[in-house]
């Protein structure tokens, strides 16, 4: 009997492995250049790119550029990345505006790639949103493009490319985008970038597709991530290399932290350090001190209030019981001279009850009550092994561009029940719009949450409403982008509109 559970283990080993093969050896993997926007995808009305776009008016203007380069980039003193930057460094450069500010970012390719520049969280005009072959043709090399668009709501966001993002943020296309309060509120205001990256492995290689799923059949959500990469950063540095943190006992500062990578993090702080103030740009109703541990999904934005305890070092790190923990620790060091090095004697604390994207409350909603519903879609995250294509993530059995869209007019009141069939965290990310999450697992809750990303584990089941008010053609995709790329994506699609853009084609556009 177990040798028969032997030999079927390693029958379904090399079946998966084969999977991999078919599926980087094919068009799918590598190029889009023989899909087009679904079928039915509206063709008529308007072209988004003559949509009404945001001027500046008497706002103030504040004019960013940005370069695509290549660069080598040091995550340590011993290890090296040739890196896909914004402005030579990893994460890229820093975007700090006021709202209300009329943002200007002229972006200049010098990669030899074409790239894009997504506005993730923002609520934008569609042509803005810099998702290739949908919204704008890549900025191919040597091209330009300027994105403007108005800073309307003070919160955390970031940007990225979404050109075959599912490489191009791996490689480092990523970066912080801060609009301020007009009054702010505490003494330091800082942003971490957390990522992950595959230095000393190929993410792609025949081994590791194996690993990731067989390790998928264990049931645990962060399989496949766990097998890809081997190294973890913070602000693009690793383990001795991040940068201390400089605070006085008893002094408060914001801390923003952005979750760039396609693994959960779980982030555990000094007892009674920490309050949350907003989760995906959204303030929320926190308690003080009422958790020192929070998890950080892909895409995800968590802004705590954070309150150094006493003189000497602390430490802000990943859960020590996690894979590779030891390479996401923030020391705390005081202002007079103290280094890091006296924190190697400080350990991360042990966690204790955990806040996630959903523990808090959103402090405005964009309903109240269970509002009356104009459309209503049923979203079904699997995977699946697609002949001649290899392993997929499917959006009702089908993968992009073939997946069912969320046909919507302007105004209508949009249900979408998500849940998750398969053995793999999906984040799923709405583009241009933000949700109110009403419902887990059938069980409404007594706080609702507004987001733009929604974490959905294996077995997860979120219901989610948003308002259509925001015209255009939009993505709603996983944001491990890994699964994006091999289908999780689908269209939310306005009646009246249309674009003019193709995936594929002689632009090379890739979302």
């Amino acid at each position: 009997m177990m040798k028969r559970k032997v030999i079927g283990s390693v029958l379904i080993a090399i079946l998966l492995l084969m999977g991999g093969w078919l599926y980087f050896n094919t068009p799918f993997a590598s190029s889009q250049d023989d899909q087009s926007l679904p079928a039915n995808v509206n063709q008529e009305g308007v072209s988004i790119v003559d949509l009404k776009r945001q001027k500046a008016g008497d706002r103030p203007i504040k004019t960013i550029n940005l370069t695509a380069e290549s660069t080598t980039w040091s995550l340590d003193q011993n290890k090296q990345v040739e890196a896909w930057t914004y402005n030579g460094k990893v994460p890229g450069e820093p975007i700090r505006v006021t709202e209300g500010d009329f943002v200007r970012v002229h972006l200049k390719n010098k990669l030899n790639v074409p790239v894009t520049i997504h506005w993730h969280g923002m609520i934008l005009p569609n042509q803005m949103d810099g998702v290739p072959g949908l919204t704008q043709n890549a900025v191919q090399p040597g091209g330009t493009f300027t994105y403007e668009f108005v800073a309307n709501d003070a919160g955390t966001y970031w940007y990225h490319s979404h050109q075959h993002s599912s490489k191009q943020v791996d490689k480092g296309l990523y970066g912080p985008l801060v609009i301020e309060e007009k009054d702010k509120a505490t003494q330091q205001d800082k942003t971490y970038i957390l990522d992950e990256w595959a230095v000393n492995q190929e993410k792609q290689s025949l081994s590791n597709m194996g690993g990731m799923m067989m390790g998928s059949m264990s049931g645990d959500g962060e399989a496949d991530t766990k097998e890809m990469y081997d190294t973890l950063t913070v602000n693009g540095k690793s383990a001795a290399a991040i940068k201390p943190l400089e605070m006085e006992a008893g002094e408060t500062a914001r801390l923003r932290f952005i979750n760039a990578g396609y693994r959960k993090h779980r982030l555990v702080f000094p007892k009674s350090s920490i309050r949350v103030m907003a989760i995906d740009g959204e303030e929320v109703k926190g308690e003080e001190n009422s958790s020192n541990t929070v998890e950080v999904a892909p895409g995800e934005r968590i802004d705590v209030a954070y309150t150094k305890q006493g003189n000497e070092p602390e430490l802000i790190g990943e859960d020590p019981q996690w894979q590779d923990a030891d390479q996401m620790r923030i020391p705390v060091v005081s202002k007079d001279g103290a280094t890091p090095g006296g924190s190697s004697k400080t350990t991360v604390p042990t966690p204790s009850s955990i806040t996630d994207g959903t523990s808090n409350g959103s402090e405005k909603l964009l309903f109240n009550g269970k509002p009356k519903v104009d459309v209503s879609y049923q979203m079904d995250l699997s995977m699946g092994m697609n002949m001649g294509e290899g392993m997929v993530f499917q959006i009702n059995d089908e993968v992009f561009p073939d997946t069912p869209m969320i046909k919507v007019e302007e105004g209508d009141v949009v249900k979408v029940k998500i849940k998750n069939s398969g053995r793999l965290n999906h984040p799923m990310h709405l583009h241009g719009h933000r949700f109110q999450v009403a419902s887990k697992n059938g069980q409404p809750y007594q706080d609702p949450i507004v987001k733009d990303l929604i974490q959905v584990e294996p077995g997860e089941e979120y219901t989610v409403y948003f308002k259509a008010n925001n015209k255009g053609e939009w993505l709603f995709h996983c944001h491990d982008n890994n699964h994006a790329d091999r289908g999780m994506v689908t269209i939310v699609d306005y009646q009246g509109v249309y674009s003019p853009f193709e995936l594929g084609g002689e632009k090379n556009n890739q979302p």
